[in-house]
């Protein structure tokens, strides 16, 4: 019975937010199925710094709700509390709807809600292929450096360049094709070596307005400012 009053206030609580909020408000809200007990942190970085936003303590349910005045879509991460399980999201205005386990809070966690997130998603999973190919590269080097096979070593280390600039004018494509989304300038930041300013460039002029006025769209910007002048001096 108590469960089931619990539950009921919850899906209340949650209605009544979604049905009275305002456009620059982000609700989270979701299930870890097997958490009885404990604290969920709301985060974002504000000036390079982890800053809490919103926090909830659950007692006797999974389901949770939280909150965060967003001004435009950036990454934020759900801490649960007194462990080292965080799932890290990109954030936008609206609804963002989180499911996950307790045992495998951070590597299970489906997420739906924003464009950005199902990007980014997309883009880690072809991530992911070139770095498993990388690690077969790896393997093959190791074997030849043990068999002494000089022209194997040669021919896997040309292979591997050939990869990462692979990857990277993957990246960079990327982040051209989604000049809308504000994912293209956090690819672009996070993704790409300083050394590659030209790529950086590219990415940023092919940025819409409204990306080039946002969070990430601000910071490739004055990063790529930095950099030019720190190349001249």
């Amino acid at each position: 019975m108590m469960k089931k009053i619990i539950f009921l206030a919850f899906a209340f609580l949650v209605f009544y937010s979604c049905n009275n909020s305002d456009e620059n408000t982000m609700y989270v809200k979701g299930t870890i199925d097997g958490l009885k007990k404990g604290t969920l942190f709301l985060q974002k970085e504000i000036d390079s710094l982890l800053v809490t936003v919103d926090s909830i303590q659950l007692n006797g349910t999974s389901d949770f709700l939280l909150t965060a005045k967003i001004e435009s879509p950036e990454i934020y991460y759900l801490n649960l509390g007194k462990s080292d399980k965080t799932i890290t999201f990109f954030g936008e205005k609206d609804t963002i709807n989180i499911h996950t386990k307790l045992d495998q809070f951070d590597f299970k966690a489906k997420i739906s809600g924003s464009e950005n997130q199902d990007l980014l998603d997309g883009y880690t999973e072809m991530i992911r292929k070139f770095n498993n190919k990388n690690l077969d590269f790896i393997k093959e080097d190791l074997e030849a450096q043990i068999s002494g096979s000089q022209d194997s070593i040669i021919l896997i280390g040309n292979k591997q360049k050939r990869l990462l600039r692979t990857k990277y004018l993957y990246t960079v494509n990327f982040a051209i094709n989604n000049a809308s989304y504000e994912v293209a300038p956090y690819i672009a930041l996070t993704e790409i070596n300083v050394a590659n300013i030209q790529f950086l460039d590219t990415i940023n002029k092919s940025l819409t307005p409204e990306i080039k006025a946002s969070k990430y769209g601000k910071q490739l910007n004055e990063a790529i400012i930095k950099l030019k002048e720190n190349k001249i001096n």
